[in-house]
């Protein structure tokens, strides 16, 4: 058995572990920002194409303890190097490190880098490397005295789903998004609208998860070029993710925004994320636009004061509150940066809740509205 480590956003990794459940998965560990589960190198692609809510899949290669940079050394030096890395691979070297005697990030990734080195010249018989040819991205994780070398298999950020072509200012991260859409009580059946919706992410990731498109389908990893990994991990997780998409259900998704530029933005996405059928988006401010109460769902990222300075809160405010705050049966979720949005909205709180969108605090405020019976729809 292979050691996988999954990192995600503090605050969702309830949902990675349910994900990981769905998708048949039980011998797994979860703690803050990380799940350790045990798998098998075919579960790297099925990982890396299916996971919503995380950040990166790592492959741990070696684990050992290092409590001063010789045993760090040591440690990396022992790991079948040539087994991993081509003569001409791109090997970039990253640290972190935590509660551990060794924290200088710079000199754990300089002594890890040699003792790489080390083993290949040994092995290829050569004194330069050109790094030419497929990247390979190697972590060294540092908890406390033990080591955990890794390998990065999704390259890129997991949250880059590959049909953002652009974006406007400040914009939330894909993943943050389908964790807005699963925090909330949205279901393909419901009416869903953003006023506030940007390039259309919250609304794109809420009609991929409707359609069951998994999040990874359209872009690719760095484990497709590992020297150790047959093109199979990829082609058969990723005929088993188009066997599950679901074209069945009628979507009812609507997003607006003042900007004609972020509008254009959205149909694109939509578009470059095969949803392009399921919403509509309209230029047009919120206040402008016909809502009736009857069960919809409102989820949005709305414009605040720390992130566009440009801003008239007030206004926004007023909006929102003439807008939205009367509704009863609809259930309302606002991501926010702004820590004084539960009093300026005039509507009782049901639940808070911490996130982080690319590092930056954001609160998820959380407002139920009646719960519908069956007849309601």
């Amino acid at each position: 058995m292979e050691k996988i480590l999954i990192t995600t956003s503090f605050g969702l990794e309830s949902l990675v572990k349910f994900q990981l459940r769905d998708l048949g998965y039980e011998d797994f560990e979860v703690s803050d920002g990380m799940i350790v589960l045990n798998g098998k190198i075919s579960d790297l692609g099925k990982l890396n194409i299916n996971l919503r809510h995380a950040d990166r899949i790592f492959l741990e290669i070696g684990s050992f303890i290092a409590r001063d940079f010789e045993e760090l050394f040591e440690g990396v030096n022992k790991i079948s190097w040539q087994n991993i890395l081509n003569k001409d691979s791109n090997f970039i070297v990253n640290a972190r490190t935590y509660k551990s005697k060794l924290f200088s990030l710079r000199s754990i990734q300089s002594i890890s880098e040699k003792a790489i080195i080390d083993k290949l010249r040994a092995f290829y018989k050569v004194k330069h490397f050109e790094k030419s040819a497929e990247r390979v991205k190697i972590e060294i994780m540092l908890d406390r005295d033990r080591a955990s070398i890794c390998l990065d298999t999704s390259g890129e950020g997991l949250h880059k789903r590959g049909y953002r072509e652009d974006s406007v200012k400040a914009p939330l991260r894909e993943n943050i998004a389908a964790a807005l859409v699963d925090l909330s009580f949205y279901k393909p059946e419901r009416f869903l609208f953003d006023g506030f919706c940007g390039s259309g992410t919250i609304l794109i990731e809420a009609a991929r998860i409707a359609r069951n498109i998994a999040p990874g389908i359209d872009r690719d990893f760095d484990f497709n070029k590992f020297k150790f990994i047959g093109p199979e991990v990829y082609q058969d997780a990723k005929k088993e993710a188009l066997a599950r998409i679901d074209y069945s259900k009628k979507l009812n998704i609507l997003g607006s925004d003042i900007s004609g530029r972020a509008i254009s933005l959205a149909k694109q996405n939509a578009i470059n994320a095969g949803v392009e059928e399921d919403i509509s988006f309209i230029t047009r401010d919120i206040s402008s636009v016909a809502l009736k109460d009857d069960y919809g769902i409102f989820i949005s990222n709305p414009p605040y004061g720390l992130r566009l300075s440009d801003i008239n809160m007030d206004e926004i405010y007023k909006k929102i509150n003439n807008k939205l705050a009367r509704l009863d049966t609809w259930s309302l979720y606002f991501i926010s940066a702004d820590d004084k949005f539960d009093r300026k909205f005039k509507r009782k709180l049901s639940r808070k809740r911490k996130l982080y969108n690319g590092g930056q605090k954001v609160d998820f405020y959380q407002y139920y509205g009646k719960k519908p019976s069956k007849e309601d729809f």
